[in-house]
């Protein structure tokens, strides 16, 4: 299965062209083999038919005039003799007979005949040059021997040692034609096969774009009956997606102003307590019930931002970022330029960004190394931090939501465990991807490929 087709397209086309193939190689062995086996045939009745027209010519011709047709009778496949004695004939096989009423059906006048001879074999090397071998091993007629007795006694011989070959013609003809027919219905297959499976890379396409995009136009309900239907289900689907993310938004938005309205309440009445340490404890604890509320809305809201996709200055939108953790005492080097414009949605990729630099900050140190670089296809951002790391079988697993690998309770040392998880839903809206790997001189480095075209 090693050079089998990895596409649809491919594989069926493989399927097809080989049972044409198949089917027309045996097409053109039979056309040929049919048309020797009815060459053989018509030889042999062409020879019967060409011995009884001679026999009638010589039985109306006056005995005097008989030498002298002799002349125009002979030929080199077949030869006419008056002087030879009658033979005595081998004992008469099927064949034999078969041939001498094809003879007699032709006389004019019933007369005394006799088979001498007749065999069959291969065609002789030179026949077989000019039918292009393909009837070598057919059994024709390559030996003749006949007598017949004229009304007034003359014995007529017909002897032949080598058949004519009038009736065999090359094939090659009927072999281009068939090849011919054979590239039409090839072509004719390419392009139906290529026109049943596009709709199949269309829907791989907007498959794909469902998860950057869930307002992406829908698929046209056009084609075959099958193609209709599945491009109609794939249509409801996404309605149907569509109203759950809607639906999921709503009751999540509705969920985060009750949980504030209490979160309110409690901190007007920790205003009318005389104890401030523990209002501080307690104002600590609604902070970070606030804090997890609006980051468990972020991810749920990244994959379906409502904000708009704009050209921008990636560097511009970067250097604000790097700014904003410097602020928070990291020390970042940036190393790279990306010159393309960008399209995405700024606010969204400000997070990201951030989310990334930030992580590398708490758990890897303050010394970051920022490297950006661009092909004609895609950026590529790489952020290294001096941290220790963490376990390869871990690496996946930090972007599970509320996974943290730091065992503090506390937001201001664990975190939420979503920022990972925000970072790469956001990623994957603008058709790319983040992943981790540990530095062989120590600490992680996080990748992040974006696609200039969304």
């Amino acid at each position: 299965m090693r050079y089998w087709p990895k596409t649809l397209f491919g594989q069926i086309l493989l399927v097809m062209l080989a049972g044409l193939f198949t089917a027309n190689a045996a097409g053109v062995w039979l056309v040929i083999n049919d048309r020797a086996r009815l060459a053989r045939v018509l030889r042999v009745e062409y020879v019967a038919e060409h011995i009884a027209s001679s026999i009638n010519v010589l039985g109306e011709t006056p005995a005097a005039f008989r030498t002298q047709l002799l002349r125009a009778l002979n030929s080199p496949a077949l030869q006419v003799s008056l002087d030879t004695p009658w033979q005595q004939a081998r004992l008469p096989a099927a064949d034999v007979l078969e041939f001498e009423k094809l003879v007699s059906k032709q006389l004019q006048k019933q007369e005394r005949m006799q088979v001498v001879s007749m065999s069959y074999g291969a065609l002789p090397e030179s026949m077989r040059s000019v039918s292009g071998g393909l009837e070598a091993a057919e059994s024709v007629l390559i030996n003749l021997t006949l007598q017949a007795q004229l009304e007034d006694g003359t014995i007529v011989t017909f002897s032949s040692s080598r058949m004519s070959n009038v009736l065999i013609r090359e094939p090659w003809r009927i072999v281009g034609w068939l090849a011919l027919v054979a590239l039409a219905a090839a072509l004719l297959s390419v392009w139906a096969v290529r026109r049943l499976t596009q709709p199949l890379s269309v829907f791989s396409t907007a498959a794909e774009g469902l998860a950057r995009n869930i307002n992406q136009p829908p698929l046209p309900e056009t084609g075959p009956k099958e193609v209709r239907h599945l491009a109609r289900a794939f249509n409801s689907m996404q309605c149907a997606i569509k109203l759950y993310l809607s639906t999921r938004s709503q009751m999540l938005a509705g969920i985060s102003h009750d949980l504030r309205l209490p979160i309110t309440r409690i901190r007007l009445r920790l205003e009318k307590r005389a104890d401030p340490a523990q209002n501080q404890a307690i104002e600590r604890d609604l902070e970070e019930m606030e804090n997890l509320i609006a980051d468990t809305l972020a991810f749920l809201h990244a994959g379906n931002s409502a904000e708009a996709s704009v050209k921008l200055n990636f560097m511009d939108l970067l250097e604000g970022v790097v700014e904003d953790i410097e602020a928070l005492g990291a020390q970042i080097s940036v190393r790279g330029q990306a010159c393309q414009v960008f399209t995405g949605r700024p606010q969204a990729l400000r997070r990201c960004l951030s989310n990334l630099l930030d992580n590398a900050r708490r758990y890897g140190g303050n010394l970051i190394i920022l490297t950006v670089q661009e092909d004609a296809a895609a950026l590529l951002i790489m952020i290294e931090d001096q941290g220790d790391g963490i376990e390869d079988a871990e690496l996946e697993r930090v972007f599970e939501p509320y996974v943290r690998l730091e065992t503090s309770r506390s937001r201001h040392t664990g975190g939420s465990g979503l920022g990972l998880a925000i970072a790469r839903a956001i990623a994957r809206t603008h058709g790319g991807e983040i992943w981790l790997a540990n530095r062989k001189e120590g600490g992680l480095k996080a990748m992040m490929r974006l696609p200039f075209i969304v």
